[in-house]
């Protein structure tokens, strides 16, 4: 029986109580859901004619432009929060005091500020005429700003020695951030900002506050606006969307795993002297004529 430092292994009597109280909890889950769905069954939630409001082609078709709303919103917010990010990033580690004061001051506020009243603000006091713009832009600041703070952190990850080879080299510190820091930094946090991102396509949900037609407030919308049986859809209606949510977010999770697999079987590094033929590395091996580092024969011409 092995042990960890953070984690002492139980005995027999601890595995078998873990056990019991696994079997307990599961149990009292499993009872729990099967009291909710009981109760709502005898309120005629889970009647079929909840569900069979969704074979209308009008209700399938606002669920339809409500999808291609929320994709919509979340990829402006997608890129705006990853450029912004960026700067913020980069305007955070410059060697300008006065910019690195703001920089961190623009983060420290903007997260601080419940997203919510972030979106409302921008809404009212610049964009009321455009709740599309106004949604992603409120996404975009607070989302900026987290993802400034992950990137920050990648950069400071990559060890200090690459940094100085580059200026070694002569490299300005531009080339340095943007050919040598920040792709580092991108793959090294790549798992991070994927989940910022899944969580920018879920505060999507928020456009409802400025009336933006997305997925929350069309879903509103069907089930307050339909009645079946002297009831309202809700239960099948959130059932719905949600499930919708789940599978949008499920997509990005797993297009986040394919890209890091298949940054991981990038093929990097320098070609050793090992591998690296005459042709690859003229004169790393010596000249045919002598050894390496001797000058070989001029060529007549």
């Amino acid at each position: 029986m092995s042990a960890s430092v953070l984690y002492d292994a139980p005995g027999p009597k601890a595995v078998v109580r873990n056990r019991v109280y696994a079997v307990v909890g599961s149990l009292a889950i499993l009872a729990l859901i099967g009291v909710s769905v009981m109760r709502l069954a005898d309120k005629g939630h889970l009647a079929p004619e909840m569900w069979d409001i969704f074979n209308y082609a009008g209700i399938r078709q606002n669920i339809a432009d409500a999808v291609l709303a929320t994709l919509k919103v979340f990829a402006l917010a997608a890129v705006g929060s990853l450029v912004l990010g960026v700067v913020l990033a980069i305007a955070r580690l410059s060697e300008h005091r006065p910019v690195r004061w703001l920089a961190t001051a623009f983060i420290e506020v903007f997260r601080s500020i419940p997203l919510l009243i972030t979106i409302y603000a921008v809404w009212v006091g610049f964009l009321t005429d455009y709740s599309m713009w106004a949604l992603a832009a409120g996404l975009s600041v607070y989302n900026g700003c987290v993802q400034a703070e992950v990137l920050r952190a990648g950069i400071n990850s990559v060890p200090k020695g690459q940094g100085e080879a580059a200026y070694a080299l002569g490299m300005s510190k531009t080339q340095v951030m943007a050919g040598v820091l920040i792709p580092q930094a991108v793959r090294a946090m790549l798992p991070t900002i994927i989940s910022q991102l899944v969580v920018t396509l879920k505060d999507t949900s928020l456009g409802f506050i400025i009336l933006y037609p997305e997925l929350l407030q069309t879903a509103r919308l069907i089930a307050s606006n339909t009645q079946v049986n002297g009831q309202y859809p809700y239960v099948s209606t959130i059932a719905v969307i949600g499930t919708i949510y789940v599978a949008m977010c499920l997509l990005l999770s797993a297009l986040a795993t394919w890209i890091e697999k298949r940054g991981r079987r990038a093929k990097t590094g320098i070609v050793t002297a090992s591998t690296a033929g005459p042709t690859e590395a003229p004169g790393a091996l010596g000249t045919p004529d002598g050894p390496a580092g001797a000058p070989g024969p001029a060529s007549k011409e």
